[in-house]
């Protein structure tokens, strides 16, 4: 079909002539000068851009170039040989891992079983740690006070894995008798929790008991600090909605439940999503400094049984498909979590 000038100009009825609609010329005009625009926006702001540099760098070469090796998750395995130059093994690495029917087969179901039970139970008792501590402070009215519980929750965070390893190592430790295994293990002992055998034997080695120390101190060393995005919602709520609830009678437990609550329901779910997203993602520092080939029915992750077979075994394609494979779920936790944030709340990450 061919354009006809009525399409695209305007008919003066006085004059009889056409002309162009104004609306239309500022928007070829915004279109063809839109990359000078662009340059002189980043030019005005160039301090900003240039403090974006590093991180785009870290994503760059620690997010978005280690992606190049999961080819090696499809290559034969080769030492020698780049991953471009390895040759095509198909799916046959994840053929094993999945329905291989061999102890490979097993130990990576285990340690997927164990990564989704260790992210459960922090999801479950991890995430309303911070919600609650937040609250908590927004109840303190000292400011001073409320400083110090504040830094005093925050330090563990700031302690380094091997650190905080180490203290729980010495906290729950193993012994000969009551005075040599940890204060930890004592109080259980003393109050009649545990028993002295157990306690001699030391808690970290037995897989029992594993998941609740692992948890407990990821509560310990997350809980404050994540506290951080919560109190700062908290404290952003105008003051007018406390005094309403209050002229309705509302107490402290009704002001929470429904004042503070609701305000901040964004925010939770939020940070809901990007919890979900990483619930296959444990890291494998914490698990690799805790556990032992005692405790790996109850403590082998995906994490750590692709670096035992990945970095300290030659079994680097199959090291390189458990990664993927966990990757790609948590890929999808990440979808269906936004999916039904967005239908049940109508607040989503995206």
């Amino acid at each position: 079909m061919k354009g006809k000038a009525a399409d695209y100009l305007i008919l003066d009825e006085i004059s009889g002539t056409y002309h162009e609609n104004p609306e239309q010329v500022v928007r070829d005009d915004v279109e063809k000068h839109y990359w000078l625009h662009v340059g002189r926006t980043i030019l005005k702001d160039w301090r900003l851009y240039v403090m974006l540099i590093p991180t785009i760098l870290v994503f760059l070469f620690w997010r978005y170039l280690p992606m190049y090796e999961l080819l090696g998750s499809f290559k034969v395995s080769d030492e020698v040989k780049p991953v471009s130059q390895q040759f095509f093994a198909g799916f046959s690495y994840f053929k094993t891992l999945l329905v291989g029917g061999t102890g490979l087969s097993t130990e990576f179901w285990r340690a997927l079983r164990n990564t989704f039970l260790l992210s459960f139970y922090g999801l479950c008792f991890g995430f309303p740690m911070p919600i609650i501590l937040a609250l908590f402070f927004n109840e303190v009215r000292s400011n001073i006070a409320r400083s110090v519980y504040q830094v005093l929750t925050y330090l563990p965070k700031f302690m380094s894995t091997v650190v905080m390893t180490s203290l729980v190592t010495m906290l729950v430790k193993q012994g000969s008798d009551i005075r040599g295994i940890g204060i930890v293990s004592q109080f259980l002992v003393k109050i009649g929790l545990l028993s002295q055998e157990v306690a001699d034997a030391g808690l970290l080695n037995n897989p029992s008991f594993f998941r609740a120390i692992y948890q407990i101190s990821g509560i310990w060393e997350e809980a404050g600090y994540g506290s951080i995005v919560f109190f700062a919602a908290i404290i952003a709520i105008s003051p007018t909605s406390y005094e309403a609830a209050q002229i309705d009678g509302a107490n402290k437990m009704a002001q929470m439940r429904y004042v503070v609550l609701p305000s901040i329901l964004s925010t939770i779910v939020i940070m809901l999503i990007t919890r979900i997203g990483s619930l296959l993602n444990i890291g494998y520092e914490k698990v690799l400094l805790l556990y032992n080939p005692n405790t790996y029915v109850t403590a082998d992750v995906v994490s750590t049984f692709a670096q035992r077979y990945g970095l300290a075994g030659a079994a680097k394609g199959i090291a390189s498909a458990a990664e993927m494979m966990n990757n790609v779920i948590g890929m999808l936790l990440v979808i269906g979590a936004n999916t039904i944030a967005r239908k049940a709340s109508n607040v989503s990450l995206y």
